[in-house]
């Protein structure tokens, strides 16, 4: 008697606990990001990448003129010792050792450069991503919005709980929205330089 008393106590418990974790979890509304998506999407993505890129081709332009007439020069170092003799030689190849050291500081100057006008500006757009789904989540009534992407914050989401095209719509209407904005002024400025 006492041990059925036992085990249909323990039955009560078990099913008690399992319906309040059923009821705890069906009030969650949970949805995820692809925050590759949104980065391969975004049209703000898009143009900070396509003026880093205009601006490392003008830089590489640039660098790939000086490292072309260095392999000129290198090409035609041996030809040119034998006939100015050795003395030439090994001062030509000090000279052509500097040139080598001064691109490869070029080429990692160029580097920090991009970096150090575009990584801000990339971050910049990242925190501004992460606001904005903040916000989006508080105003649509989200308890949980995951990330997905790179680090993984997510095993598995069902299909219906991705809001990527969502917020990637909703973030290139309002870059829109902002590109609007901008160029208004600008046209209003020119048409008082014309008086």
């Amino acid at each position: 008697m006492k041990k059925s008393l036992l085990i249909f106590g323990f039955a009560l418990a078990v099913i008690s606990c399992n319906k309040d974790a059923g009821t705890a979890s069906t009030g969650l509304k949970t949805a995820y990001v692809d925050t590759n998506k949104i980065v391969q999407d975004l049209e703000e993505f898009k143009e900070l990448e396509s003026q880093s890129n205009t601006k490392r081709e003008v830089m590489a332009q640039e660098l790939q003129s000086k490292a072309h007439q260095f392999d000129l020069d290198r090409a035609s170092f041996a030809e040119e010792a034998r006939a100015k003799g050795m003395q030439w030689a090994q001062l030509k190849q000090q000279e052509l050792q500097k040139r080598g050291q001064e691109l490869q500081i070029s080429q990692e100057a160029m580097l920090k450069q991009l970096q150090d006008e575009f990584g801000p500006k990339n971050d910049s757009l990242i925190s501004k991503i992460k606001k904005f789904v903040a916000d989006y989540g508080k105003k649509n009534g989200y308890d949980y919005i995951y990330g997905t992407g790179d680090v993984v914050s997510i095993m598995y989401a069902k299909e219906g709980f991705d809001i990527t095209d969502k917020i990637t719509k909703e973030l290139n209407d309002k870059f829109k929205g902002g590109a609007k904005k901008e160029e208004a002024p600008k046209t209003e400025e020119k048409k008082e330089e014309k008086k």
